[in-house]
C-alpha cells in the first residue's frame, strides 16, 4: 500500500508532490508522458507568461535569471525539469492512468501494465489535456484548437479568424498578424488590463493586496473570463476585433453587420475542460477534496482561487489539499 499516489507530473503534480514531501511523504507519481513536464512543450512556440518570473515558480525552487522578465514556453519547460529533477519522489513517466476506484481502505489506480494500492491519491493531470472544441455548423474551411497551433508561418496569406477573448486567443492572434489577415471574434468583447498600472506589474498589486490568493473559487457560481493583460502591444497588434459570425455557409463566415466573406482557416482559442477520464466517480469535488475518503484534486481552474490553474497559484492549492488528505486519512485510521 502506497501512501500517496499523484496522478500528472505537470505543474499540479509536481507541487503537490513537493507538498507531500514537506508533509514527510514519498509519493508515487505517474505521468502519460515521457518526461515530467505536463502539457507545456506542445503549446505554442510564442507563448509568453503574463506573470513576471517572480511569480512564476513552484514551491521551494525560484525561476532563475531576471525575476521581471516575462518567461517563455521553453522557459518554463526548462524550469518544470529541473524542478522534477530536485524533488525526492518517485516520479514514473510513461505511465498512463486508465482507472482509479475504490478498494477497501484504499484506492486501486490501474495502468496499461500494472495496478497500484494507495491511501490518498491526488488527481493531478490538469485542466489542459481535453480541448474544449464547440461546433462551427455550415463551416467547410479548416478549424483547430490553439492546442494545435505551433507557429504562424502555414498561414501566410490566409484569411484567418481566431475564435476567443482570453490570453491564448490573443497572443495567437498578434502572432499571426504580420503573416496573415487576421480577426479576433468573441462572444463578449476582450477586457485589456494594464500590465503594468503605477510602474508596477500588475500581479505585484494582486499579491501585495491578497486579491491573488482569495479562496473565491467555490463561492461563484459562473466565474469570470481571465482579462488580457497588455502593455499595449497586443491592442496594437491585433486591430480586427468583431462578435462572433451569426452564420456559415462553406467557406464564407457572415458577421453581425451583414457582410460576408470567405475565410480558410478559424482557430478556436475556447479553452479546455478537466481531463480525468479514469475516475467515474469524482465525489462533487469542494476546494480540491472530495467526499470520498483519500481522494483530492490540483490544478482545476477556479478550484479556489483566480491563480489556481497557474504556477503561481497551484503550490497554495497543494498545500492545502495535501494537509486535509493527511488529516482526514489520519483520524480515520485512528
Amino acid at each position: 500500500m502506497i501512501d500517496a499516489l499523484v496522478i500528472g507530473a505537470g505543474q499540479a503534480g509536481l507541487a503537490t508532490a513537493h507538498a507531500l514531501r514537506t508533509a514527510g511523504v514519498v509519493p508515487v507519481v505517474l505521468e502519460a508522458g515521457p518526461e515530467p513536464v505536463g502539457s507545456w512543450p506542445s503549446y505554442y512556440d510564442s507563448l509568453t507568461l503574463f506573470s513576471p518570473a517572480r511569480y512564476s515558480a513552484l514551491p521551494g525552487l525560484p525561476f532563475p535569471g531576471d525575476l521581471d522578465r516575462y518567461p517563455g514556453r521553453d522557459d518554463v519547460v526548462d524550469y518544470l525539469r529541473r524542478y522534477a529533477k530536485n524533488l525526492d519522489a518517485d516520479i514514473r513517466v510513461g505511465h498512463r492512468v486508465r482507472s482509479v476506484r475504490r478498494d477497501g481502505d484504499g484506492w486501486e489506480v490501474a495502468t496499461d501494465d500494472s495496478a497500484l494500492r494507495a491511501r490518498i491519491v491526488v488527481c493531478a493531470s490538469g485542466y489542459f489535456g481535453r480541448p474544449h472544441r464547440p461546433p462551427l455548423p455550415g463551416f467547410t474551411g479548416t478549424v483547430l484548437h490553439s492546442s494545435d497551433y505551433r507557429e504562424p508561418s502555414p498561414f501566410a496569406g490566409q484569411r484567418v479568424v481566431v475564435i476567443g477573448a482570453g490570453n491564448s486567443a490573443v497572443q495567437i492572434a498578434a502572432d499571426l498578424a504580420p503573416h496573415a489577415r487576421v480577426t479576433l471574434a468573441s462572444r463578449t468583447p476582450v477586457r485589456f488590463v494594464p500590465q503594468r498600472p503605477l510602474g508596477r506589474d500588475v500581479h505585484f498589486w494582486s499579491t501585495r493586496s491578497g486579491v491573488d490568493a482569495l479562496p473565491i473559487g467555490p463561492l461563484l457560481r459562473d466565474p469570470p473570463s481571465s482579462p488580457v493583460l497588455d502593455d499595449g502591444r497586443y491592442q496594437r497588434a491585433v486591430t480586427d476585433r468583431r462578435p462572433l459570425h451569426t452564420a456559415a455557409d462553406g467557406t464564407r463566415l457572415t458577421w453581425p453587420d451583414g457582410t460576408s466573406e470567405h475565410v480558410d482557416t478559424v482557430i478556436l482559442a475556447t479553452g479546455y475542460r478537466p481531463d480525468l477520464p479514469y475516475l467515474a466517480d469524482p465525489g462533487q469535488p469542494r476546494r480540491g477534496l472530495s467526499v470520498h475518503p483519500g481522494l483530492g484534486f490540483v490544478g482545476m481552474e477556479w478550484q479556489r482561487s483566480l491563480a489556481s490553474a497557474t504556477l503561481r497559484g497551484v503550490g497554495r492549492d497543494a498545500r492545502y489539499v495535501v494537509k486535509r488528505l493527511l488529516r482526514r486519512t489520519a483520524g480515520s485510521s485512528r
